[in-house]
């Protein structure tokens, strides 16, 4: 397998790209007197401030609220007047003869100095009393309702200012998980990794339109006049991909198998609930958005009632659905659901909850990606690895030979090669029975591999052929240490306990050779040492460039001698 990254390459490109930028600064910086002292960028602008006057034909049938000035009249002081929590269409703010309007899925139609809602500043004379008008549509859900709030300019900006880092910030995070698991996918090729991109993606959108960024800085969806209608849809698909989440990635499923059919028959339910929705009537969305509401808690509170079981009968992968479901649930209790804090920062909770949600079924998704990985290091384990001895086999002993060939070669290290055969195996299989020449390899395995610095420098080739690998070893001292590995098979005749069983080998050796232009070259003279050794009377070491005349009888017959 060709290892196309390695650390030595990442350095190399790092300390390129450190070298380039280098002389890109040196010849951007020449020290000429012509060099600029500042940059500037844009252009002088004609156009007018953002805010807008208010259409009456999109005010029309919007409810209106009056904040009476503080006692004795305004202060002279300017005052900065925001509303946030508006859904959906025109957001009027007045004081006096300044009113302004604003949608908040358009940040166009905007004070640039609100981000997360539409405000005001205004500078009211001393001592006049004219109440601050704000006018909004009724919301869909009664519940949602606006939040105004008003006060000094820095202190409302600033919390303007927080409300869309806080929701920025989930929308950003949300987009790295699903690039992250867009890497995971590319790197494991599992579709679970595809179906948590979707699931990001999809809360994203859900996020986008109902904290009003589809229309931040520009409109990047098509929502226009249906903000409504695109919220309850990406709700409604939203409930789908947390449902998904939670009984897919935290284990009660496989669990409770019987569960699967009516845990996919509720993922397509919000599907198909979403893809409805454009052909409700308007008046029907608050009673459909209230459906999606309480259909989603109450699946919600029976996969968590299924995961505490599923714990308590030992499956802890479900710690992560009730880890990811609480927060959902807590949201949805009386005494909370209707507390000023939640009231107040209802979008800001919901898309942390959303984050806090994909959070979780992100380290859901890194530990089976662990697990695949340990999966495929256990098959690719188990395909490189001789079952008998525990030994790599023949495909990964050609691999290892080739990467040790390759090494020796640049660093120009000596490399020395072992061929061990077993002398007479196949009258040992026929005198002692085949189990015992399973313990004699078992055996041999074990007297080659005490002999070299890691087990994976012995090599089973197949049958009773063992190749032994020396990196780093002259051809002298390779010679003395298959020798030793010689007497040590020998010696270990007696620890089998099996009468009258006598185990020799004849071992051929080679080292790496000027003129080798590939590592079959060592194998094949290895292998041809190996015979001149069995032709000579076996149980010896007998070196590639020592005398001897090849037998004429073919290399199978000689083995099985």
């Amino acid at each position: 397998m060709i290892r196309l990254w390695t650390p030595r390459r990442a350095w190399r490109c790092l300390l390129a790209g450190l070298l380039l930028v280098a002389v890109s600064a040196a010849a951007a910086d020449d020290g000429s007197a012509q060099a600029p002292r500042f940059l500037l960028g844009g252009a002088a602008t004609h156009d007018g401030t953002p805010m807008r006057a208010c259409d009456p034909e999109a005010l029309a049938g919007v409810q209106t609220v009056e904040i009476p000035a503080p006692a004795g009249g305004w202060p002279g002081a300017p005052q900065a007047i925001s509303v946030f929590n508006v859904f959906a269409g025109e957001v009027m703010v007045g004081l006096g003869d300044r009113v302004v309007c604003g949608r908040m899925h358009d940040a166009r139609t905007r004070d640039s100095r609100f981000r997360a809602g539409v405000g005001l500043v205004v500078v009211p004379p001393a001592g006049t009393d004219d109440p601050v008008r704000v006018a909004w549509r009724a919301p869909v859900q009664p519940q949602w309702i606006p939040t105004i709030r008003i006060g000094g300019p820095s202190p409302v900006q600033q919390e303007d200012t927080l409300r869309l880092v806080v929701r920025t910030a989930c929308l950003a995070i949300a987009l790295a998980l699903a690039f992250s698991a867009l890497m995971g996918y590319i790197g494991a090729r599992d579709r679970t990794f595809l179906a948590h991109v979707a699931m990001c993606l999809v809360l994203l959108l859900w996020q986008a339109t109902l904290n009003g960024l589809s229309g931040y800085p520009v409109p990047w969806l098509p929502v226009g006049d249906h903000e409504t209608r695109w919220q309850v849809a990406f709700t409604a698909f939203a409930f789908a991909a947390l449902q998904y989440g939670l009984w897919s990635q935290s284990g009660v499923v496989g669990l409770w198998p019987a569960l699967r059919h009516g845990a996919h028959w509720s993922v397509r339910g919000f599907v198909i609930a979403g893809l409805l929705v454009p052909l409700l009537p308007y008046a029907a969305l608050g009673a459909a958005w209230w459906i999606l509401d309480h259909a989603s808690l109450l699946l919600t509170v029976a996969l968590t009632l299924i995961a505490v079981l599923s714990i308590r009968r030992g499956d802890r992968r479900a710690f992560a659905l009730i880890a990811a479901a609480a927060p959902v649930i807590i949201l949805f209790i009386p005494p909370i659901a209707t507390s000023r804090i939640v009231v107040e920062y209802r979008v800001e909770l919901i898309q942390l909850v959303a984050t806090w949600f994909l959070i979780v079924m992100a380290y859901t998704l890194t530990n089976r990606y662990g697990q695949l990985r340990a999966q495929r290091d256990a098959m690719r384990q188990l395909a490189d690895t001789d079952s008998l001895t525990g030994l790599p086999n023949r495909r990964a002993g050609l691999a290892q030979l080739d990467r040790c060939f390759a090494e020796a070669r640049r660093t120009a290290m000596p490399l020395s090669l072992g061929f061990v055969d077993i002398d007479l195996f196949k009258r040992i299989n026929d005198t002692h029975g085949h189990d015992v020449g399973d313990r004699v390899l078992v055996a041999v395995a074990e007297a080659l591999a005490t002999g070299v610095r890691r087990r994976d420098d012995v090599v089973r080739m197949g049958g009773e052929e063992f190749l032994v690998l020396l990196p780093g070893v002259d051809a002298q001292h390779a010679r003395e240490r298959l020798d030793a590995m010689r007497h040590r098979i020998a010696e270990t005749a007696a620890t089998l306990g099996v009468p009258e069983l006598q185990l020799t080998a004849s071992i051929g050796v080679t080292t790496l050779q000027a003129d080798d232009e590939q590592a079959v070259a060592l194998l094949r003279r290895a292998d041809d040492a190996m015979y001149r050794a069995k032709h000579a009377g076996r149980n010896r070491v007998m070196a590639d460039r020592d005398p001897g005349v090849m037998p004429h009888a073919c290399p199978d017959t000689l083995s099985a001698d």
